[in-house]
């Protein structure tokens, strides 16, 4: 369950369909943990900008803007402007959660024997994923910037993940998932 989400999208008069606009506000957002992405009914007079964090856990108290969670949904289910603004939304959120995803650097392992999972990640093939693997056999990363220094390959470590993220989110083919929950 995503405690936080990110509002990629806010519709206060409801999603347009059949020549009219919908019953109550809708918002369009992506949990900041498991990437899921959900379609919220926001609290009468509540306003909401692209961007914004809001609580969607479980204690109903706590949350300022949010009424409840209608469903989660999937890429195709968002509007047109949610899906402009939500490669945006996860790299701001890769950059806030930059140690979880170092941390993935330092302990990706190998999915079968001739596959690793930082091959998983756009733009990223063999050579490079070796690089990795034997730096951080001389100590973890502790940063992206400490990444990007010792392995000359790696230039935005955070844009990888962010493509990565993005795709597990929009290609529901995906075999892997390794950022984004199912």
């Amino acid at each position: 369950m995503e405690d936080y989400a990110h509002i990629l999208d806010y519709l206060p008069q409801g999603r347009h369909e059949g020549g009219r606009f919908g019953k109550e506000p809708i918002a369009y957002a992506l949990g900041e943990d498991e990437f899921k992405l959900f379609e919220l009914i926001p609290k009468e007079n509540a306003t909401m900008v692209i961007g914004d964090r809001v609580y969607v856990g479980k204690e109903v108290e706590q949350r300022e803007d949010i009424l409840h969670v209608k469903r989660r949904i999937s890429y195709d289910e968002l509007t047109n402007a949610a899906q402009s603004e939500l490669m945006f939304v996860i790299d701001k959120v890769v950059k806030e959660k930059e140690e979880k995803f170092v941390t993935f650097f330092n302990h990706a392992q190998s999915i079968t024997t001739r596959f690793h999972m930082l091959e998983l990640l756009p733009g990223l093939g063999k050579k490079s994923m070796w690089s990795i693997v034997e730096e951080r056999r001389r100590g973890d990363f502790v940063s992206f910037d400490n990444l990007a220094k010792r392995v000359g390959s790696i230039h935005h470590p955070a844009k990888l993940v962010a493509k990565r993220i993005h795709l597990e989110i929009s290609d529901p083919e995906q075999k892997y998932h390794i950022f984004v929950a199912k």
